[in-house]
């Protein structure tokens, strides 16, 4: 037996548990039901509904939720005085309970309904008993779900799991006596709260008293990814004919445990909108046509076939499949013959990529979602997880639970900052000299792990000495952060272990972002924070498929599975897998390729589902670019910004109408499931461009199906030769996986770093300013970054009604003393001036944003935030500084 296992018996079975399990848990996880209202799994147990009560052998009443399992307990749930005890306490909570079941959205799905009928309670037992039901008002003003406090049965589930799994706190029990109700601050609809509306108290309330307002029951479900950020979460969709018509996490999956965030869960509504793309379109005398495929297709082939290799360039999709991306890299070079492909990470990870390559060997998030819990200790820099990755932000925020450290370093006073120990708000674009100051602690303080660096690290003097210029006089002038906080934070990172470091664009979207990279790998070395359990360097992918897109090769450097196009081994063995003769010349990163279009160089391109109208800096930069392109395809699911300057708009399908794989950011390989037929005309994306490779001529498009293309996928990049559809049904696996008995590896660089001689390479830095510094005539730092209610350009959320009410526009945000400089109050329009353009937000008033930075999600084009960003670009990844931008704020007079 199991030594954690532990045998008792209830109702005279034995039955086995485990040690420091309830008597409840042990119960249901054995099929034995005990009645239970306030108990809900995941959360601390509370005891409030006494309904759980069962008998121990010393013939005392207790409560099983809150009763841990001992060895050798014998425990009785069934008899006459417990029945007692449980009725009574059922009949008075449906005594005051709002009584019309059949008319209720939580019929046949109702925990009190479940306990009635299991206790045989009828109107007979509740005739002695004084009936009132609260004459309280439905809160209705969540677009997603509405709160009947008339139903509510003080259960307090709904409470505790937005304090211990969300760490929100948006509501609480209120007043006292018979008045007593579940409230937001001030008693104020949900609305004016601070709730994120992910909908996790819904999916946990028992009773009628919170549900979702649209409650049609689906005819099936279809398992598969959210198709939003990086976390990978698994859901179901619930379909009905062909509508998607909600969604539900899965809770038997690893990497979400069925918790889901306001965009994951309510985010849908783009699947089957009105406006989506049914048919292929061409623009001619500058108006859109609706054309037939063949037509399209045909008129495509025709004028890309105009155009030399390098003449073309091919952007590739981060929401798309990894079966899209890997056709749309195999067409832009076996076909057109050119290396000029990239993807979206050029402007978010592309400096994960090279940095972490060049330390370790390999460019991804070394470690895995699910060990974040277990961390002792968690550095989390450039990022704000639960807006950005909520489900991340969850596991922080248990971690903490579990007594990890907290430290965070962001320009803000984000949300996280709540739970952490230590706070560090560096200015923006000053990263390389607070992690240079930390880590020269760490050596004076002799904190540094001498046989990690011994053994499994190399360049360790050279780095050190870089280290002399980093006094803490020089790294407080320059961070802005007073030198006890940046002490403090060096030596409870060294010295609490295991340690991991978490970090986003905040650290990558700068001039200098690689070396962000290099700095935070250098960290991790120097403590021996890699290879094991709940630590590592993890960079947390903003899209749902930014991994993947590079895992396919959609970067100008390399071959699927990062395989070198420069290598002369690596061209024989892809020209003989497709047959062609291939180009061992790097191709152009996206930013070049712009340039090389608004030069004349690049005639041609296709993108597939991305929209850098509105996503890539300094926007005038790059509509003159596309402008002068002598044709540009583009393929995507709505007429976008960016789709609207096209010649040739092709109509792909969402995530919920094609069948393949996405990677999530550890890496882990998931299978993707159509749900429904596709909209109209649209095909998959991966369909589209073998047809056009086709039409060409070209042999080894003949795809019948995604998982024919995971296949080649799998024989030609060895890092994925042990995955297959088959193998990932269930549970995803994670790269790199070599064969077919392999589990996969959940943690990169246990032994060996990949890098030629297995060695961890310690990279000596040099502080260097942001390109675009504050002055006289530009004072404020603008720094951007996400809103929890969107997702990147907002294609998708754009169009769901219930998000754009929860957010509906971009703002500037900035601290109270800035606005009164310039005479402005919160919600009033303003100026926001850069050397690029300007634009009129709104102002929000907060105390989250520090004196000289202010702060701008880039979510509308109605206030196009990337008009003013400056496009000043990472000299080694091309990355562009969104994070630091010099500005000025005007009052609007008038």
């Amino acid at each position: 037996m199991n030594k954690n296992e532990i045998k008792l018996k209830i109702d005279g079975l034995e039955v086995k548990a485990e040690k420091g399990s309830t008597i409840l848990q042990t119960a249901l996880n054995n099929n034995i039901y005990i009645p239970n209202l306030c108990f809900y799994q995941g959360l601390e147990p509370w005891g409030s509904c006494r309904l759980c009560m069962v008998e121990n052998e010393e013939g005392r009443l207790i409560t099983a939720c809150e009763t841990a399992v001992q060895d050798g307990m014998n425990i009785i749930t069934e008899n006459t005085r417990i029945n007692r005890v449980r009725k009574l306490s059922a009949e008075l909570l449906i005594a005051n309970h709002e009584v019309d079941c059949l008319t209720c959205r939580k019929n046949d799905n109702c925990k009190l309904q479940e306990v009635a009928a299991y206790l045989g309670i009828n109107r007979e037992n509740l005739g002695s008993l004084r009936r009132q039901v609260n004459k309280i008002s439905m809160d209705d003003s969540n677009p997603f779900f509405d709160r009947d406090l008339k139903k509510c049965i003080l259960c307090g589930i709904c409470v505790r799991t937005c304090s211990e799994i969300l760490g929100v706190n948006a509501i609480d029990f209120g007043f006292r006596g018979y008045e007593s109700k579940i409230t937001t601050f001030a008693d104020k609809p949900l609305i004016e709260s601070n709730c994120v509306s992910c909908g996790e108290c819904v999916v946990a309330c028992p009773v009628g008293a919170l549900v979702p307002k649209e409650t049609l029951k689906p005819s099936r479900e279809v398992k598969t990814v959210c198709p939003y950020c990086g976390v990978g979460c698994n859901i179901h969709l619930g379909v009905r004919g062909d509508q998607v018509i909600n969604v539900r996490g899965d809770i038997d999956n690893s990497v979400n445990k069925g918790n889901l965030c306001v965009k994951g869960r309510y985010g849908y509504k783009f699947i089957n909108h009105p406006d989506r793309l049914s048919k292929p379109i061409i623009k001619r005398n500058n108006t859109f046509e609706e054309v037939e495929w063949e037509q399209a297709l045909d008129y495509v082939v025709e004028r890309f076939s105009e155009y030399k290799s390098n003449e073309f360039a091919a952007i590739s999709s981060a929401r798309c499949l990894n079966e899209d991306n890997y056709a749309v890299q195999k067409f832009t070079r076996a076909v057109m013959g050119t290396n000029n492909v990239d993807n979206c990470a050029r402007s978010c990870h592309a400096p994960s990529v090279a940095g972490l390559a060049k330390i370790f060997g390999s460019g991804a998030m070394s470690n895995s979602i699910d060990e974040i819990k277990d961390s002792a200790c968690l550095f989390v820099i450039g990022t704000n997880p639960t807006a950005s990755y909520p489900v991340i932000g969850l596991r922080i925020i248990e971690a903490v639970k579990n007594g990890a450290k907290l430290i965070v370093a962001d320009p803000r006073n984000i949300d996280l900052c709540k739970h952490a120990n230590i706070v560090l708000n560096q200015i923006p674009g000053t990263d390389v000299a607070l992690l240079s100051g930390i880590m020269k602690i760490i050596i004076d303080e002799g904190l540094q792990d001498e046989n990690f660096i011994k053994e499994r690290c190399e360049n360790y003097d050279e780095f050190k000495e870089s280290l002399k210029e980093y006094d803490l006089d020089t790294v407080e002038v320059i961070t802005g952060i007073n030198r006890e906080i940046i002490i403090e934070a060096a030596k409870l990172y060294a010295t609490t272990k295991p340690a991991s470091i978490l970090y986003s664009l905040g650290i990558t979207e700068h001039t200098h972002g690689t070396e962000n990279v290099f700095a935070l790998g250098n960290l991790a070395l120097l403590t021996g924070n890699m290879g094991k359990p709940s630590s590592g360097v993890n960079p947390i992918r903003g899209q749902n498929n930014v991994q993947g897109a590079c895992d396919m090769g959609c970067l100008p450097d390399v071959f699927p599975g990062y395989q070198k196009v420069e290598d002369p081994e690596t061209i024989i063995h892809f020209e003989d897998a497709w047959g062609v003769e291939l180009t061992n010349s790097t191709g152009l990163k996206f930013p070049e390729m712009l340039e090389s279009a608004k030069n004349g160089d690049i005639k041609a391109m296709y993108i597939v589902g991305e929209n850098p109208v509105t996503s890539e800096p300094d926007t005038d930069n790059i509509k003159n670019s596309l402008q002068n392109l002598e044709f540009l395809v583009v393929q995507d699911i709505f007429l976008s910004e960016t789709a609207q300057m096209a010649d040739v708009v092709l109509p792909g399908c969402s995530f919920a109408e094609k069948d393949g794989t996405f990677a999530n950011s550890e890496r882990r390989i998931q299978r993707v499931r159509s749900a429904i037929n596709p909209i109209g005309e649209s095909k998959p994306d991966w369909l589209i461009t073998c047809e056009i490779a086709q039409r060409f001529g070209a042999e080894g498009f003949e795809y019948n199906n995604a998982s024919e293309i995971y296949k080649e996928i799998a024989e030609i990049a060895p890092i994925f030769s042990g995955i297959n559809y088959q193998r990932i049904d269930k549970e995803g696996i994670q790269w790199p996986c070599n064969d077919v008995n392999d589990m996969g590896t959940p943690i990169l660089h246990t032994e060996t770093f990949k890098t030629e001689n297995g060695r961890g390479k310690f990279i000596p830095l040099k502080y260097r300013p942001s390109a675009e510094l504050p002055d006289e005539e530009y004072p404020l730092i603008l720094t951007t970054g996400r809103n929890i209610y969107h997702y990147q350009t907002s294609t998708m959320t754009g169009v769901v009604d219930g998000l754009k009410k929860l957010y509906g526009e971009d703002y500037i945000e900035m601290c109270s003393d800035d606005a009164n400089k310039i005479g402005v109050e919160h919600g009033e329009k303003v100026k926001v001036i850069s050397r690029r353009g300007e634009i009129e937000p709104k102002v929000r008033v907060t105390d989250s944003c520090l004196s000289g930075v202010v702060f701008m999600t880039f979510h509308f084009s109605e206030s196009a935030t990337n008009i003013i960003t400056s496009a000043a670009l990472d000299p080694i990844s091309k990355t562009p500084e969104f994070k630091v931008c010099a500005v000025r704020v005007e009052k609007i007079k008038g």
